[in-house]
Order: structure tokens, then sequence, then C-alpha cells
């Protein structure tokens, strides 16, 4: 049951909405004008087969931050630094993927105890996130779940099994066990990101012994084409209006859930931004 305005009901609201539960739907997006978005490029490096994904996140971060403070969320520098992280390398994926998918990751941490969840499409241009630290069950590995959907299409599911708490270490995990292919992830200065991954007849000896001084000067070093850019921000588009049928049950009877208060505060699972529901939403 739902309760009045207060921090009381923060952790009942991630619980009604759990990222698990999470299905992606194209229409939760707005479509809005924004200053700036960051560009993600991908190559494809020549004669070594594979293809390099990579884009400076500064002002994702930026946005993220802006986030945090609107919605009075701090988060402790190493959880913050592990979601950061988690954001970029999604956005990498996403452009190393079809357009029209829409990709959603849990990974569920034993040591510290959280759920790292990270979503967003190409098609929205939009990257999102949130982390959960209260609530969180303990499990016998920290495990990556991912959900991927597309419009018409039945949606995927993988769960892949984690050795540390290194973002970096997980997508690489995630494409050798769910794409079936290697790939390597970098954190090079100024708050850029890489993913390099293999395409057939890819050369995987030089791509093992990649460093991050060698990934710094790819582009000046090898022959490659530039194949396309895309563009992401931080945004998910929620609002009050799109957790209403959530409570649909609640729609003739609205006494039974505000029992007299005005209103109720309700956490987006996707980003953490927090929300006031009144009764006149129902009317409305």
């Amino acid at each position: 049951m739902l309760t009045a305005v207060s921090s009381s009901s923060l952790h009942h609201g991630a619980q009604l909405l759990h990222p698990n539960l999470f299905q992606p739907d194209s229409t939760f997006f707005t479509m809005e004008a924004v200053d700036e978005y960051t560009k993600i490029e991908s190559h494809f490096i020549r004669g070594r087969n594979a293809l390099m994904v990579s884009g400076n996140f500064s002002a994702i971060y930026t946005d993220y931050y802006l986030h945090l403070m609107d919605n009075k969320l701090r988060h402790k520098e190493q959880l913050d630094t592990l979601l950061k992280e988690q954001l970029s390398f999604l956005t990498l994926h996403l452009v190393a993927r079809p357009w029209a998918e829409t990709v959603a990751w849990t990974v569920n941490l034993r040591a510290p105890r959280v759920n790292v969840f990270v979503t967003g499409g190409s098609t929205e241009e939009s990257i999102t996130g949130h982390l959960f630290t209260e609530g969180v069950k303990e499990a016998p590995r920290s495990t990556l779940h991912s959900q991927t959907l597309v419009a018409g299409a039945e949606g995927r599911r993988s769960a892949v099994e984690l050795e540390d708490n290194d973002p970096a270490n997980w997508i690489e995990t995630y494409y050798t066990q769910s794409e079936q292919r290697p790939a390597r992830a970098f954190r090079l200065p100024d708050e850029k990101f890489v993913l390099i991954a293999a395409q057939p007849d890819c050369d995987i000896e030089w791509l093992n012994e990649l460093t991050d001084e060698k990934v710094a000067t790819l582009l000046d070093d090898e022959a490659h084409k530039l194949l396309e850019t895309r563009r992401f921000r931080f945004h998910c588009g929620c609002s009050p209006e799109r957790f209403l049928p959530s409570l649909a049950q609640f729609k003739g009877n609205p006494d039974a859930l505000f029992q007299g208060d005005a209103g109720l505060e309700i956490i987006c699972p996707r980003c953490g931004a927090k929300h006031i529901i009144t009764p006149d939403m129902f009317d409305e």
C-alpha cells in the first residue's frame, strides 16, 4: 500500500515499479528541444575486422548531475562511478547494435549490495539509469541481467555472472557470453569511453593486446571507415501521468489510495525522479 507524501514513501515507490518488471516502450519518452547531445561514432577498423565505438560523455554526465540535483539525490562516490560508467558502456553497446533496439541492463551486485539499472535506445536518443540500495536481495553471484526489445518482435533476455565490480569487465563478459564474440572496453582521459567489438575474421591477437595508449591513437594508426554517428542525452521522459496506468485499480475509488492525504510521492524506477500523484489526476 502506498503512503502519503513523505520520505517513508520513497522505498515503497521503488518496489511498486521495480526495474526487473520494466517493459521498455517508446511512448514512455518525450522528445524535447535540448542544447547538446553526446555524439557517439562507430568506425570499422579495416585490416583488423573490428568495430570501434567511442564518445565523450561530458554532456551526459552534466545532465546526470543536474538530474540528481533537481531530485535531491546523492550517491556514494563508488556507486556513482558504477552508474556513470554503466551508462557510458550501455550507450556504446546501443550504437554497436541496430537502431530499433531498446535495451535494459540490471546488475545485481553482492558487495556492495546494490542494483545498478540502466536503459536506453537509439530511436529515442536517450539513456537513463538509477541505483537501488534498499531492499536488494542477496544473490549467490553478482549477475548482469539484460533485456532487449524491438517493436513487433519477440524480446530477448540473458544473464551473465560477473567476477568483479568493474563495468568495463562487465561489458566484456557480456559480449563473450551473450553476444558470442569478444570485445574490449576502455576508459580514456576527459570522460571518453571506447568499445571495440570483434567482427567476422577479426584479428583476435591484436584485439587482446590493445591498451589504453594504443586505443587513444587507434584512428591515427589504423585504416578505418566512419560508419555512422548517433547522439544521446541523459533523459527519461517520466511524468506523474505516466504512472497513472499502474494505479488504474484505484480509479473508481481514489480514497482507498489516498486515504485523505493530499498526494502520494512515487519514484521513477528508471531514473529515480520523484513525482507527486494527486486525487485530481484521476478525475482528469
